[in-house]
């Protein structure tokens, strides 16, 4: 082999990866592990030793930000321009690409159009109505959602098939055969499709499938462990020729199998590709061993993966701290606090909050704004910024004040009450000719008979019950109490629990966790007061700011310092993803955790609480089954306040009979008794 350059800064196994361009090739690549360079130096020694030209390689990412990295590092390596590259992108850029040049095979023309998301949920509204289907008890992003799983499994209307026990589904199978005909009349497609009619071509015409097979003598795809079946399959007819398929990826970091990755993929890779070669990247560039070494043994518990030791070079580095707290409250103090200890030897960017759940968020961002820390929120929004938590303000607002007129025109047609905006215009021309305000307004024009019959129904509703609510605050009704009494006489709490969606799932939370924070102020007065206060705090700050998001978002992301809050049985794992995918889930949130504690370079610091509140309740908490697995050596145990934790055994001798009767599972089952 030539001295390459590029090579020259590869460790063994990663030079092997480079090297081996004879027939299936599966790197497992542990986190930190340099998978990026591997597969750029791979397309540069493909085309450096002339076993290719560019526009015959293919590769495959996820999204256009990883595409435009490989893009740029191929051309550095190669010290000239890579447009050559003509077949690098996403699963969607490349198989619109595809579709294109071969549309009229699926019904289309070649000039069809992608709609985005509101298209589809505006077609499917459509649909919906002539359907007699009513979108307030199911939504249409759900219908969209399940019509997006059977195109991830390579089903078209015709090859769905659904259980007896699922009665919506059969419903929606109905919508999506009409949707599919729609799509069609349009000459348009959505995302799904352009994986699913590349393949029905490949299928269907041996001719077109051979043209790609052998022209592709090289296919490379990143974040194998992230793929689908039909992605799969959109591969294995891709490859089908020249047999030449290097997928990298990390089984330990699948997490994403509510959005239709299938792990089985990767795990049965070899038995897919005869004489596959595996190659294990499992030197860490990023953390300190005691990291990995946790890291590495919490995932051993998990029984379907391929396996892997990852190790570096570098520093031994801290000991995990471990800390128990009193409450959610505390726990979000005591981080405050190390954080502010911190900053000088990492600065804030630096640092990074992880949760399981998004509204976790809620008391770090109360905490932040009271001691002057700034912050984002990655891949997500503020608490208090979120549109379920401003509708109830909104509604707390004009109980308490009803001259509040952006109250009441955010919540006057939330939910729906047939109230557009023609009718909100003339309420508040009416209310400046007159000078009164958009509730005043509203009574005069309902008196006066100016607002239309379908109209009138909905606002009259809509005034009797604020006035029936203010009347209930008036007369001493508790704050928490009194928001729950509107979301259910609104319709708002039907109407989250009706759409049954992952966002309005969320959005529950959300609520839940706000009524958390109003217990922590006497009266309603004093609660609005105070988020007023903190969301007027000007939190464009330039320069630094700690990062907070979920831990589904922060995979790819490496910070110095960790914080991993939560870490109790039925919020962590989450007892929803053990209910329903029982053992499948619980090794999804083991790897959940894996990524978690990946991401640090240099501190990992995980915490839970003896008590949270948490779907709506106070609960006693239990630490989580993943805080046993982790190593004992590798730990070091802090209990910030001894008296009021002595009771509290971190290693809690406790047996999971099985996914299901965990003991977030029996808090649960008390709840509903």
């Amino acid at each position: 082999m030539k001295n390459k350059e590029y090579l020259n800064g590869l460790n063994n196994e990663q030079r092997e990866a480079v090297s081996y361009l004879d027939g299936p090739l599966l790197i497992v690549a542990g986190a930190g592990s340099g998978k990026t360079k591997v597969l750029t130096s791979k397309i540069a020694h493909i085309i450096e030793e002339k076993k290719a030209f560019p526009n015959q390689i293919l590769a495959v990412t996820f999204t256009n930000k990883a595409a435009k990295e490989m893009q740029n590092r191929v051309s550095e390596i190669l010290k000239k321009n890579s447009s050559g590259l003509s077949w690098l992108g996403t699963f969607h850029s490349i198989s619109a690409k595809l579709l294109r040049k071969h549309a009229r095979a699926v019904g289309l023309n070649y000039n069809f159009t992608i709609l985005d998301t509101d298209d589809q949920i505006r077609l499917i509204k459509n649909i919906c109505k002539s359907e007699n289907i009513d979108v307030k008890k199911i939504s249409p992003n759900y219908i969209i959602s399940v019509i997006d799983k059977w195109k991830n499994k390579g089903w078209y209307p015709l090859d769905v098939e659904i259980k007896k026990s699922e009665f919506l589904e059969k419903q929606f199978l109905n919508v999506y055969k009409i949707y599919q005909q729609k799509l069609l009349d349009l000459n348009a497609c959505d995302f799904g499709d352009l994986i699913l009619h590349c393949v029905k071509i490949f299928e269907n015409n041996e001719d077109i499938c051979k043209i790609y097979s052998n022209n592709f003598k090289y296919i490379l795809v990143d974040e194998y462990q992230d793929t689908n079946v039909i992605q799969s399959k959109w591969l294995n007819y891709l490859s089908s020729h020249h047999k030449n398929l290097c997928c990298v990826g990390d089984d330990d970091q699948s997490i994403y199998s509510w959005r239709g990755a299938e792990i089985k993929n990767f795990l049965e890779f070899d038995k897919y590709y005869e004489n596959t070669k595996i190659i294990r990247l499992e030197k860490n560039y990023r953390s300190t061993q005691n990291i990995l070494n946790t890291a590495s043994f919490l995932i051993e518990n998990n029984k379907n993966r391929v396996g892997k030791k990852i190790y570096t070079d570098g520093e031994k580095g801290d000991l995990i701290n471990l800390s128990c707290y009193k409450s959610g409250k505390d726990e979000a103090i005591n981080v405050g606090d190390k954080i502010e200890k911190l900053k000088n030897d990492f600065g804030f960017n630096n640092m990074a909050i992880l949760v399981r759940a998004i509204f976790q968020t809620r008391e770090f961002e109360e905490r932040f704004l009271k001691i002057g820390i700034p912050y984002r929120i990655i891949g997500g929004i503020k608490f208090y910024e979120r549109a379920e938590i401003k509708d109830c303000l909104s509604y707390l607002r004009i109980v308490n004040q009803h001259k509040d007129d952006l109250a009441f025109e955010r919540i006057v047609n939330v939910p729906k009450r047939s109230i557009g905006d023609t009718t909100i215009n003339t309420i508040s021309n009416y209310a400046k000719s007159n000078k009164i305000s958009l509730i005043e307004s509203s009574k005069k024009l309902l008196e006066l008979n100016k607002i239309k019959p379908k109209t009138k129904i909905g606002l009259s509703s809509i005034i009797k019950l604020i006035e029936k609510w203010s009347r209930d605050h008036l007369n001493g009704t508790n704050h928490v109490k009194l928001l729950q009494t509107i979301m259910d006489e609104s319709g708002y709490s039907s109407m989250l629990k009706n759409k049954k969606d992952l966002e309005n799932e969320n959005r529950v939370e959300n609520i839940k966790e706000l009524m958390n924070a109003m217990k922590e102020f006497d009266n309603l007065d004093s609660f609005l007061e105070h988020v007023s206060l903190a969301t007027s705090i000007d939190q464009d700050w330039e320069g630094q700011k700690v990062n907070l998001m979920t831990m589904h978002a922060s995979k790819g992301l490496e910070f110095d310092v960790v914080f991993l809050p939560g870490w109790e049985e039925g919020l962590f794992p989450h007892q929803k993803s053990i209910e329903e995918k029982g053992d499948k889930g619980l090794e999804e949130e083991r790897r959940l955790a894996y990524v978690g504690i990946t991401r640090a370079k240099k501190l990992v610091n995980v915490s839970f609480s003896m008590n949270r509140f948490y779907q709506g309740d106070w609960m006693d908490s239990m630490a989580s089954r993943f805080v046993e697995e982790l190593p004992e050596e590798n730990i070091e145990k802090n209990i910030q306040n001894e008296n009021e934790v002595a009771d509290f055994e971190f290693n809690q001798d406790v047996e999971f009979e099985s996914e299901i009767k965990s003991p977030g599972w029996l808090r649960y089952q008390k709840r509903l008794k």
